[in-house]
């Protein structure tokens, strides 16, 4: 990549801090600045303004041990590289730094994210299509009445388990496990593997040491899976891709649940951690709500656009010569889609104080052929799981200062840690609840399906007593975090 001379910065006086100044603790080699590390990770959006205003809408920047890239922070400069594939295609292949040695495959936390799979979000073209198609039928079999019906209940069965107590951590226990919850069920996936295979998948976010190591723990649980629905096909995602007329095998079927897992897991977890937040925190955001001037989907949308669930989305990669923003950008250089800074340009945004909770044009889901198929699905998690919490606990509020909430943050997303709340304790309804509806007859293929366990009489001799239940395993996944 060629970093950008210096007549791109605006010209005005006084605005390059003098050497040693603690401005400059961020800047790397080349005078590029680091997207990662505590600067990045304090202040992630005040970040993106310096670099803003120092560079306009197109900013070189340093990932993980250096590695050069361009961050694209304009909202017309990122709705521009996402809707021309034939410039900036999705394949890293295309990078030039796999050729000059910029990067060891073989240890760097970037690999998860910006790494080559045989997957959806890594190709073009009719390559691409044949891979969304399936992806989009695998997403489209669910009609959207029946998966709001199992949110309900898997909310409420959450809400049970801490309604009495008059006090709960809505990170740990909502906001993470509710999506889990379903995600789990749509792609077919087993409760006992459920826990500990999303702690992994959170886990690629980071960018640590440890990033490699879950990576490959996902794709073997995967891959179990995806051999489990050769025998035993059903109603779910795994078994959807494996059927597909596209024909995938084996090793894209698994690669694209790993694409679901990590896409709609990751962002309708931050998403609802952000909306509850908002909901606890801003008196005139929950008066709107309560008031009936914004209804619950109006403030999901609101928060899309204020505080996207994925602030940064790898990448792009240049096919040619090109000018973006100002800047030159060559053949090979890899650009990353500023998805939060996008979303708050004056160019589009004069005022972010302004509500936009009625408009869907936000990037937080990205643009173009590659713009998230799960959207809606996530959409509706977020939207009928807060709404079951809102009407249980109506009277819920925050529990400590405001100023004392803390965040987790990496190049590529930003999360709050912990949202601790209490309310009036009441008593669990999950008792009350309709059962959900039957799941689909399994498709035999023409084997022959095994027949339901039976079920032991009362004071029958019974098995091995059954393990933790899922929530109990959770927690203790995610205080090791």
């Amino acid at each position: 990549m060629t970093v950008p001379p210096t007549e791109h910065a605006p010209a005005q006086p006084g605005a390059v801090p003098p050497p040693g100044c603690p401005a400059h603790i961020a800047d790397g080699p080349g005078g590029a600045t680091r997207l990662y590390g505590p600067a990045a990770e304090t202040d992630p959006m005040g970040l993106y303004e310096k670099l803003r205003a120092a560079h306009g809408p197109v900013a070189p920047v340093l990932l993980d041990g250096d590695v050069r890239a361009w961050l694209v922070l304009g909202y017309l400069e990122n709705r521009d590289v996402a809707s021309r594939p034939t410039q900036f295609s999705r394949d890293p292949r295309v990078w030039h730094g796999w050729r000059s040695g910029e990067i060891d495959p073989a240890t760097s936390p970037l690999i998860p994210m910006i790494g080559w799979r045989p997957d959806c979000v890594c190709a073009d073209g009719e390559e691409h299509q044949r891979l969304r198609g399936a992806v989009t039928a695998g997403l489209d079999q669910f009609d959207h009445r029946g998966v709001r019906r199992h949110i309900t209940r898997f909310a409420h069965q959450v809400i049970d388990t801490f309604c009495e107590n008059g006090e709960a951590e809505l990170v740990e226990q909502f906001t993470e496990a509710v999506p889990m919850l379903t995600l789990s069920h749509l792609l077919g996936m087993s409760d006992e593997d459920a826990p500990r295979l999303v702690h992994a998948a959170r886990d690629l976010f980071k960018a640590t040491e440890t990033s490699l190591a879950s990576n490959a723990y996902v794709l073997e649980c995967l891959e179990k899976l995806v051999a489990e629905k050769h025998a035993r096909p059903g109603h779910d995602i795994a078994s959807a891709l494996l059927a597909h007329p596209a024909g995938l095998t084996d090793e894209e079927v698994q690669h694209h649940l790993r694409l679901i897992l990590l896409a709609g897991y990751e962002t309708t977890a931050n998403l609802m951690s952000n909306v509850m937040r908002m909901v606890v925190t801003d008196p005139r955001f929950r008066g709107s709500l309560a008031g009936g001037q914004m209804t619950l989907p109006e403030a999901v949308e609101q928060v899309l656009w204020d505080e996207p669930p994925l602030m940064v989305c790898p990448g792009r990669w240049a096919n040619g010569d090109t000018t973006l923003g100002g800047q030159q950008i060559k053949a090979g250089d890899m650009l990353l889609l500023g998805l939060a800074a996008g979303n708050v340009d004056r160019t589009i945004r004069p005022d972010s104080a302004t509500p936009v909770h009625h408009n869907r044009a936000h990037l937080s889901f990205s643009a173009g052929t590659h713009e998230c198929p799960g959207q809606d699905i996530g959409r509706i998690i977020a939207d009928a799981g807060i709404d079951i919490l809102l009407t249980r606990l109506p009277d819920i509020a925050l529990a400590v200062p405001e100023e004392s909430l803390s965040w987790r943050s990496s190049t590529w997303a930003r999360h709050l840690t912990a949202l601790p709340v209490t309310f009036a304790p009441r008593p669990p309804q999950s008792d009350d609840l309709p059962a959900p509806l039957p799941a689909p007859p399994p498709q035999s293929n023409g084997r022959p399906v095994p027949p339901p366990r039976p079920v032991s009489a009362p004071g029958t001799a019974r098995g091995p007593e059954p393990r933790a239940s899922w929530m109990t395993r959770l927690r203790r996944l995610l205080r090791g975090r």
